[in-house]
């Protein structure tokens, strides 16, 4: 059989995420805020390599924060170390009057900015990377087997805040489902920071115990050992939906100098999947006077906001709202809620999707003061509210005409009105407040158009332009702008929207294997409007580069849009991501694009992913011909609550039959094509017998299929990405291209992104 030339193989491997970075310059930056926020600093890739740049949008400047190539070379004398200026080695800087600090060869160094000498500097004493540092920066709080214990930065003086703590109630701790035990212990961290909020005026903590007693106990099997020996057995505490325990939060409040502790009055919180703290559904009012939580039903159809006095614990209602299906506080599942209390607690700023659309409400004591905003449009965020003008500033999406995706920046009145659109022009923005709220940081951009970052004022006028990407690098490596397009859902009716990537050297005479690359879960968005793809847009980029025309679609049941767009995945998880459009997406752009090869169509995804590959692949057998599926979630009756539940309703006699619906398991006979299932075995976050249970299925059923259980791998194959991304190539260009996999091509493991990690942990 005919190779493919690996040439295909190396344009997808420079597509990867952790090489894509350095194709695109200037795409993005985190800002490092100095001064309450006046100024930051940031790094950014140039083709000289990273540079640090300090950036006063008041005065409307940015400038290099010093001279890379004197630095480099004060650096290399003062160590006896060779220094790159293009790759300095240090993640992060001290800027100070005159002279810079930071950490490097083991060493913390200052060095001038006038004469460029580097000396050895005294430094604070590395702080506790799973502690969390009080505001005023003087203690930190951390974990301490199951208590929490704090810490004077000054080294004076260590000591517990709690010591009633058990394996069963926990302080400050997420539920198993999210402890990232096996990720952690792969980069030697025992375990997360502490999920706990200090108080502004740095005199208290809240934070819960985690009772996780009476909880369902689910195993894995760490089959090969670090050290070689025997096969061992980890238990973790995974609730399942129609499980009469989940795991809870119950609130504390923690006095850090006199260790007064004081428990909440009120409910605990039910968590399955996330602490409360970590999801950010609590939070502390500015003058610490109060602390406010959300809470849900268990069906998701009720939620409540509640006050908690930090002093004695009573606990108050501030307003409920029930509806039919979930109500969310936030657009995503994920997203920190768009509620907020002003200041003196009388007003709450509440977000609804009760009129159709995601909107903004105001409360007053309790009583509904108005509806801020209206339309058919949905807000996507609120950026600030300035109490002082009556002003909310917001983003919404769906005030683009031709992409209902793509997001703008927006300010209303408190009463209102003065409803406008601040950042009035076609292009998808994604936004950072300044610390000190004064302005904000905008990277503007589509699919199809490098992100240019400024720094804006609250009028939309542009302080100072930061960055304009330079995709030249990206574009000499054979990428294509992804073509953005419409079509009609299954229905009819409704418009959905999705993207295709074209393959490397794309000839329109020619025709192409399709591969869809579904999310599956009515959670989040697939397609990003931005120019950053996210997660699963680097997957189809680098698919195209192997010579497949790719597809993502946000079918009907995706969150983004209208409710009853979304509640289309509602007590219909088996279509969840609206597969049913997919197929009408398809044949809707074969019907223009002739070379679209509908004969050969394979199908790829992970987690929800990974579930709707294969009911894909069950559902549609006569398109869907091959697909790879990775850390499936192949049956909703065993994942977790907070999915299952929220979106399928409660586990009982009237669900039971769309929960079995929505089983993979259960329609394993219908498999027609050719499948991969790739799971990880120590996957904490789907087990990796939902695979397993699919698995047992087909066999049962007499159908042929491959199977990859990678045995020390988490969830997202953390050291193993490099393997299953090279043998799910393999798998698709085998069985859709038809021909083989380049002989001995094998990918570097990925690096570990200590950026990424030291973002993480703060």
């Amino acid at each position: 059989m005919t190779r493919l030339d690996v040439r295909f193989y190396q344009s997808a491997e420079r597509l990867l995420r952790h090489n894509r970075a350095e194709l695109v310059l200037g795409g993005k930056l985190t800002p490092r805020w100095l001064e309450g926020g006046d100024r930051f600093w940031y790094t950014v890739n140039t083709a000289a390599g990273k540079r640090y740049l300090i950036a006063d949008p008041k005065a409307g400047s940015r400038a290099p924060a010093f001279d890379h190539d004197r630095l480099a070379a004060a650096l290399a004398t003062a160590s006896g170390q060779q220094v790159d200026p293009a790759a300095l080695p240090f993640l992060a800087i001290e800027p100070m009057t005159g002279a810079i600090e930071f950490d490097a060869f083991g060493t913390h160094w200052r060095c001038t900015l006038d004469s460029y000498q580097c000396e050895q500097a005294e430094a604070e004493p590395p702080g506790n990377p799973l502690a969390v540092n009080s505001p005023d920066r003087k203690v930190s709080v951390y974990r301490a087997g199951h208590d929490l214990h704090a810490r004077s930065h000054d080294g004076s003086r260590d000591w517990a805040l709690t010591a009633d703590g058990t394996a069963e109630h926990d302080y400050g701790a997420n539920p198993d489902y999210l402890m990232y035990s096996t990720l952690l212990a792969k980069i030697g961290l025992p375990h997360l920071p502490p999920a706990l909020i200090w108080s502004p005026d740095s005199t208290r903590v809240l934070t819960h115990r985690t009772d996780q007693s009476g909880v369902r106990a689910t195993y894995l099997v760490q089959a090969t050992p670090a050290d070689g020996g025997a096969p061992s057995l980890i238990t973790q505490r995974a609730a399942y939906p129609g499980d009469a325990r989940l795991p809870l939060a119950e609130y504390v409040v923690l006095d850090v100098e006199s260790g007064a502790v004081v428990a909440s009055q009120g409910e605990p919180v039910a968590m399955s999947m996330m602490s409360p703290i970590f999801q950010r559904w609590a939070w502390w009012a500015p003058d610490s006077s109060a602390v406010y939580y959300l809470s849900w039903t268990r069906d998701a159809r009720t939620l409540a906001l509640h006050q908690l006095d930090p002093g004695s614990g009573a606990v108050r209602t501030v307003l409920t709202e029930s509806a039919g299906t979930r109500v969310d506080p936030a657009p995503q599942q994920l997203q920190p809620p768009l509620v907020r209390v002003l200041a003196g607690g009388n007003e709450v700023l509440w977000y609804s999707q009760r009129d159709g659309w995601g909107h903004l409400y105001l409360y007053c004591a309790g009583e509904l003061v108005g509806q801020l905003t209206s339309g058919d449009w949905a807000v996507q965020d609120v950026l600030h509210v300035d109490e002082q003008q009556r002003v909310v500033y917001f983003v919404a999406a769906g005030l683009v005409e031709q992409d209902p995706y793509r997001r703008s920046v927006c300010r209303v009145g408190m009463d209102g009105t003065g409803f406008t659109q601040i950042t009035d022009d076609e292009l998808d923005h994604v936004v950072t407040v300044s610390a000190n709220a004064q302005y904000f940081i905008d990277s503007a951009s589509t699919t199809g158009t490098p992100p240019v970052i400024t720094a804006r004022d609250w009028t939309g006028q542009v302080l100072v332009e930061l960055e304009r990407a330079d995709i030249s690098r990206l574009e000499a490596a054979g990428w294509n702008p992804p073509q953005r397009f419409r079509t009609t859902a299954a229905d009819g009716q409704t418009d959905i929207y999705g993207l295709l990537y074209l393959p490397h050297g794309f000839d329109p005479s020619q025709r192409y294997p399709v591969i869809d690359t579904p999310y599956g879960l009515p959670t989040a968005n697939r397609v990003s409007p931005s120019f950053d793809p996210g997660h699963y847009g680097y997957d189809a980029e680098v698919l195209a580069a192997l010579g497949f025309v790719v597809i993502a679609v946000d079918g009907r049941g995706s969150a983004g849009r209208s409710k009853p767009f979304h509640d289309f995945s509602y007590r219909n998880l088996a279509d969840a991501s609206g597969l049913a459009d997919h197929v009408a997406a398809l044949h809707e752009l074969a019907r223009t694009r002739p070379w679209l090869d509908l004969d050969r169509v394979g199908i790829t995804g992970m987690s929800g992913g990974g579930f709707a590959a294969v009911r894909a692949m069950l559902d549609y057998p006569e398109l869907f011909k091959v697909g790879v599926a990775e850390s499936g979630m192949h049956d909703f009756r065993f994942v977790d609550p907070s999915i299952g539940e929220a979106y399928n309703g409660l586990l009982d006699e009237e669900s039971e039959a769309s929960y079995l619906a929505a089983s993979n398991v259960a329609g394993a006979s219908q498999l027609a094509g050719k499948l991969m299932l790739v799971h990880g075995g120590l996957d904490d976050r789907v087990s990796p017998n939902l695979t397993l249970r699919l698995a047992d299925a087909l066999i049962a059923a007499d159908k042929d299929f491959d199977l990859l259980i990678v045995p020390n791998s988490d969830h997202i194959y953390f050291g193993y990405e490099h393997y299953v991304n090279r043998r799910r190539w393999d798998f698709l260009v085998r069985n859709l291209l038809g021909v083989e996999p380049p002989a001995d091509f094998r990918l570097p493991p990925v690096p570990i992104d200590m950026e990424a990690l030291a973002e993480l942990f703060g």
